[in-house]
């Protein structure tokens, strides 16, 4: 579950829910007016950043005392780029196709096609944005910089908490962590 996506243009921060990384570029959609679009038509640079929220560690885990062992377990994302519109019918169905393979993988709707009556106004009246991407930088943190026991201490209690994502953060911790990589 994405926590957090927001992307910029022109000095202004805009939350988008909704992307797709297709053919090399990322895509968002939404209205034809508005700031954003103002924006994006002024000044096309733009910064995308998008992170995800696996484990909050309890500062408990560590030290019964002190807070600041707390700190959370993370991926982050933030990429550089242009963003364009995207005109052409076929390039947008393409688009709209590829989020509705992320959204809706199993199916149950006709597949997007600009030649479908049925789609051509929905395409006109639907803005589609790519973002050509210029650089990607990422960031992760799960526990890497923790030696034994400490590095034990934060998987055994997030295993005896059981959370959503505690199992997976476990995983990624003994995957990404130097000192702990299973031989």
């Amino acid at each position: 579950m994405i926590k957090e996506l927001y992307f910029q243009l022109k000095n202004f921060i805009f939350p988008h829910h909704y992307f797709v990384f297709h053919e090399g570029a990322l895509y968002f959609h939404g209205s034809k007016i508005g700031q954003k679009m103002a924006n994006l038509k002024a000044r096309p640079q733009v910064t995308f950043s998008v992170a995800k929220e696996y484990a909050i560690v309890p500062s408990y885990i560590l030290d019964p005392k002190l807070a600041c062992p707390a700190t959370a377990y993370f991926k982050s994302v933030v990429i550089k780029g242009y963003g364009e519109s995207v005109d052409d019918l076929q390039q947008k169905a393409e688009a709209l196709g590829a989020f509705m393979r992320k959204l809706q993988p199993e199916g149950g709707y006709d597949p997007i096609d600009a030649a479908d009556p049925a789609y051509v106004p929905q395409l006109r009246g639907t803005s589609v944005v790519r973002i050509r991407v210029e650089r990607i930088t990422g960031k992760y943190k799960f526990g890497q910089n923790l030696k034994e026991p400490k590095l034990s201490q934060v998987m055994d209690g997030l295993e005896q908490r059981g959370g959503e994502l505690d199992a997976e953060t476990i995983a990624l911790m003994k995957a990404y962590c130097p000192h702990h990589q299973e031989k």
